[in-house]
């Protein structure tokens, strides 16, 4: 079978994956990337990729269990990671 092909992110995407990322690594503050990693039951190499950025749409059950392991609620990641569409008055 051949690989699978990715589309390239968007701008926007690579935005919020990076903003997710940022937030994550402030919310994790002293805690090592494998506690958090652990206890959202992920591998520490897929939360790496996320807080840089480098897994920018990570799955619904992903972000959902690292907030839960932050002790974040979604509303709240969902809020800070989606990129502030200007409007104009």
């Amino acid at each position: 079978m051949g690989a699978m092909v990715r589309t390239p992110l968007t701008p926007e995407e690579r935005e919020r994956g990076e903003r997710l990322g940022r937030l994550l690594r402030e919310a994790r503050g002293g805690r090592s990337m494998v506690e958090v990693a652990a206890s959202a039951g992920i591998s520490a190499e897929t939360l790496r990729k996320i807080e840089t950025g480098r897994a920018p749409t990570p799955a619904f059950f992903t972000v959902a269990a690292l907030a839960h392991a932050l002790g974040l609620s979604m509303d709240e990641l969902a809020g800070r990671c989606t990129p502030v569409v200007e409007v104009a008055a």
